[in-house]
């Protein structure tokens, strides 16, 4: 089915073909890729002319043999389950450890390592669609997802959908590098950003969280205003300091399943705003801290440590162990909704 559907990029270790698909409605440009359902290139009006804002490579070899998620659909549940364990309806469960003694992801091969079905295109859409079989990576339940990429004016959205045949954790979003002076520019540290997040879920070294969901005011954590990103990043504040950097799940503000601000970003080099909206719980910032210098990426561009930074729109870190967070168990039969929206702007001079 996929063949119908854009243009061959390339093939994967295990020989399955990979197609990149172009979004364009006049305004926006996106190219996505079937494998992982990865967001590669997104090009917005800059001050000086287009600027693709996200980082990528240029082949699937480097998707398959580089971490980081860039731009990938994550799935079965985003982020980190403790020691890879949950218990739901009374039946315990084992995941695979793929983050130390953690779960990161949704494993060893999860969905943003998968090659997803393209079930319609146009223009400006791509929907995508996978099946996750009952026992993958240890999670129970047959899963069929279905994510829209849509270009909508100066706007990309992404939708999120899922059923299942069993009660079975369920948190997707997408893993974006974002750098709005460009992919390829340098470090983020200058461009500055705002949480519409009054608290944050504090972590232990390995980044699982301790409980508890903590107020900003006071901290570094505090981006309730524009901030440049590198303001306070190497304070001597412990959850800084075992993060090496933001890599932090903030709760933002409101009621979950509304529509509301989560962030919005900015670039003084390029003018490039851009505001986040999701009716996810929270947001997980996260500042490339774990991305060594030299990467290559796309056209040949250098990326590194905090080259980007990334707002994944979420459920809260190992909730599946947490009642008192709000809950992530997709039940079987009902249906899974998330929707998050990427608008773009220009700052004036």
């Amino acid at each position: 089915m996929n063949k119908e559907f854009g243009v061959p990029f390339g093939v994967t270790q295990s020989g399955e073909e990979v197609r990149e698909l172009t979004l364009d409605n006049g305004v926006l440009t996106a190219k996505v890729l079937t494998f992982g359902g990865t967001l590669r290139t997104l090009t917005v009006p800059g001050r000086n002319g287009p600027v693709d804002v996200v980082l990528g490579y240029d082949t699937v070899a480097e998707y398959e043999a580089n971490s980081g998620y860039f731009g990938a659909l994550v799935g079965r549940f985003a982020n980190r389950i403790a020691r890879g364990n949950f218990t739901l309806n009374g039946k315990a469960y084992a995941l695979a450890c793929n983050d130390g003694p953690n779960h990161l992801h949704g494993g060893t091969v999860g969905w943003s390592h998968r090659v997803w079905t393209v079930a319609e295109a146009a223009a400006d859409k791509a929907v995508l669609t996978l099946d996750s079989p009952d026992g993958e990576e240890g999670y129970p339940g047959h899963v069929r997802a279905t994510v829209t990429y849509a270009l909508e004016g100066d706007t990309l959205s992404i939708r999120y959908e899922a059923v299942s045949d069993q009660d079975t954790p369920c948190n997707l979003t997408n893993h974006s590098y974002f750098n709005l002076s460009g992919q390829g520019s340098g470090p983020v540290l200058d461009q500055e950003l705002k949480l519409y997040c009054s608290a944050y879920t504090p972590t232990d070294s390995a980044s699982i969280p301790l409980g508890t969901v903590d107020p900003v005011e006071g901290t570094p954590m505090d981006l309730r205003a524009f901030t440049p990103i590198g303001a306070h990043i190497d304070e001597p504040f412990q959850q800084l300091e075992w993060g090496h950097g933001y890599d932090h799940n903030f709760v933002v503000d409101g009621r979950p399943g509304v529509m509301r601000p989560a962030a919005q970003a900015r670039s003084r080099a390029t003018g490039v705003v851009m505001e986040v909206e999701t009716d996810s719980p929270g947001v997980q910032l996260y500042t490339a801290n774990f991305v060594e210098d030299g990467r290559k990426g796309k056209g040949g561009a250098a990326y590194g440590f905090r080259h980007a930074f990334c707002l994944e729109t979420q459920h809260f870190p190992d909730t599946p162990n947490r009642p008192n967070f709000p809950s992530a168990t997709l039940k079987a039969g009902e249906r899974y909704r998330q929707t998050t929206r990427f608008r773009f702007s220009l700052e004036e001079p």
